[in-house]
């Protein structure tokens, strides 16, 4: 096929009035953003051009570290403790004199009879007096009254019970004599004396001959130990030891007794010491 000059001279002059493109583009290669795109907030100004330098990055191995196990917390049990056991109100006990057990108006020897435990009676202890050197304790019933623990078999210690002498379980008193008064209470050195006003007894007012008329009633501190103390005399005056280096203030008080009860009491002004 031929080509006619006419053409070729056409196509020539054509070419030669186009503009100049330059060589065809080379495709650039497509760059995928993988972060997290940033609130309007915090774009940055400016959008830095992707680099194609390859940079070599060595990155540590990770350390594996072992998670420590959770260790149960342990509960708080329900353990009662010394301080939190509830108070004990009252023992079992049992009668081991070998006959009978004299049970008394007050706590010791000395006061007023009320009746008899027969060896082997199961009683109820429900009180003590606040003096741990005596032992003598309140025993439940229609009759409350006092007995010796010397005599009994406790289940339990007596000192546990609550104190209930004086104020919870007072002497009965009697509606035909009136209290005493005290006269002098005189400190020599660690002896106080005391002294009180004689209220006679008309006759047959004695429970037996072997009552004594007066009890007197002293709390009082002897070689470090504060101890309860009750004395009976049929003498008007009494003189007890009563040392310092106890926390307790010393204390007592005079009762008359005739055999329908106790009058008083009469409150002892008890001496200081003298430095």
């Amino acid at each position: 096929m031929k080509i006619s000059s006419g053409v070729i001279l056409f196509s020539f002059y054509l070419s030669a009035c186009l503009p100049y493109l330059g060589p065809s583009p080379t495709a650039s290669p497509t760059l995928t953003d993988t972060s997290t795109p940033l609130p309007p907030s915090q774009t940055p100004s400016q959008t830095p051009s992707p680099t194609f330098t390859a940079t070599v990055t060595h990155t540590a191995a990770p350390v594996l570290t072992s998670t420590p196990s959770l260790t149960p917390t342990l509960e708080p049990t329900d353990t009662p403790t010394a301080s939190s056991l509830p108070p004990v109100t009252s023992l079992k006990a049992q009668v081991t004199a070998e006959r009978f057990l004299s049970c008394r108006y007050g706590p010791g020897p000395e006061y007023l009879y009320l009746y008899a435990l027969n060896h082997g009676a199961n009683i109820t202890l429900i009180g003590r007096t606040d003096g741990d050197n005596w032992h003598w304790v309140y025993v439940a019933g229609n009759n409350k009254c006092w007995v010796n623990t010397n005599f009994l078999e406790i289940d339990g210690d007596w000192q546990d019970l609550p104190i209930v002498y004086p104020g919870q379980a007072p002497l009965p008193k009697t509606s035909y004599y009136q209290p005493t008064a005290i006269l002098s209470a005189v400190r020599v050195g660690h002896e106080v004396t005391v002294a009180w006003l004689d209220i006679p007894l008309r006759a047959g007012d004695e429970e037996d001959e072997s009552m004594l008329h007066y009890i007197v009633e002293v709390w009082h501190c002897q070689s470090g130990a504060f101890l309860f103390e009750p004395l009976a005399t049929n003498d008007t005056s009494l003189t007890v030891i009563d040392e310092p280096g106890c926390v307790q203030p010393s204390h007592g008080r005079v009762f008359v007794q005739e055999k329908h009860g106790f009058a008083g009491p009469a409150e002892i002004p008890w001496p200081a010491f003298i430095e």
